[in-house]
């Protein structure tokens, strides 16, 4: 299935029955989402309909506003550190100039407080900048990778049965890699890599809710009333589960295809749940991880999240 198709209400002229571009005939493979917005919906199963909250888009950024009346807080200035504008230009931010006129429009936040001086100096490693209420990573130590893991491949670093696993493409880095959650080895599509612990810790943790969606094949089409079934909550054997959106992409007699979002991480959640309705899945993969998207990454390809797309991502997560 191509990574660039787009699924489409089934059912074309002529009442064949036969799906749009982007669906199939009976026997071949459903379409890929177009990733269009979630509307609310009813709980049938229309494709193209979607169910339940909308996910999370990415985190937008905070514009700070000067606050000139306000006066500093806490002192950010740090004797012997590096100029604020030359941190900022060193991160990518544009010329030295450029920078400054970010901090005189007071767009730069240092340690919760925000610099409108230029002659401040900071720790660019344990200073916690933002930039329109974007974090900025400036320990050039830490890094954090999107790969688009292929079926067969274990979700971890080394495995003790001898299968393939992350080692085959990560061995080679001097960086130490937690993988951020996991994706069974069935399942395919994005999954996080990050040396900052802190960072992982967040990504992983209930209290932040970070959503992450999927694109999901089943046998059989589905009837009316899953997509609000899985939704309201499905009873598992470690207690309820419950989607945060549901979309229905493309439908043909022996095969449907549904977008679905949720923040849980339990091991295989996903598939248990439609198990438990009755359409055990055939495929999986992960699309999105908060506002990190897998794109048009090839299986078996990484990628190093660049600034803004990192800030994105430190932002979800109120770092």
């Amino acid at each position: 299935m191509s990574a660039a198709g787009q699924g489409r209400r089934p059912g074309g002229s002529g009442g064949s029955g036969r799906p749009e571009r982007g669906g199939r005939p009976a026997g071949g493979k459903p379409g890929r989402p177009t990733g269009g917005k979630p509307e609310r919906g009813d709980g049938s199963t229309s494709a193209g309909r979607t169910y339940g909250a909308p996910s999370r888009g990415p985190a937008r950024p905070k514009r700070a506003t000067p606050r000139p009346d306000a006066g500093p807080t806490h002192d950010v200035h740090v004797a012997d550190g590096v100029r604020l504008q030359k941190v900022l230009a060193t991160a990518g931010f544009g010329s030295r100039r450029a920078c400054e006129v970010m901090i005189e429009q007071g767009r730069v936040e240092v340690d919760g407080q925000i610099v409108t001086e230029l002659g401040v100096r900071v720790d660019p490693v344990h200073a916690v900048i933002h930039v329109d209420g974007l974090r900025l990573q400036l320990d050039a130590s830490k890094i954090t990778i999107a790969f688009n893991k292929p079926v067969g491949v274990v979700s971890t670093m080394e495995d003790t049965d001898g299968r393939p696993d992350l080692s085959q493409f990560f061995g080679d880095r001097k960086e130490r890699l937690f993988h951020v959650g996991r994706l069974d080895t069935d399942s395919e599509g994005l999954l996080l890599l990050t040396n900052d612990g802190e960072l992982a810790n967040r990504l992983t943790h209930p209290k932040y809710g970070v959503q992450k969606t999927y694109l999901v094949e089943v046998k059989g089409r589905l009837a009316n009333g899953v997509g609000k079934q899985l939704l309201d909550g499905i009873g598992l054997d470690d207690g309820t589960a419950k989607l945060d959106a549901f979309k229905l992409i493309a439908a043909v007699p022996d095969a449907s295809q549904v977008e679905v979002v949720l923040h849980e991480g339990r091991n295989r959640i996903v598939r248990r749940m439609f198990a438990k309705v009755g359409y055990p899945v055939t495929r999986l993969v992960r699309t999105r991880m908060g506002p990190i998207r897998l794109g048009d990454l090839p299986p078996g390809r990484h990628r190093v999240l660049g600034q803004t797309e990192l800030g994105t991502l430190m932002s979800a997560v109120d770092l």
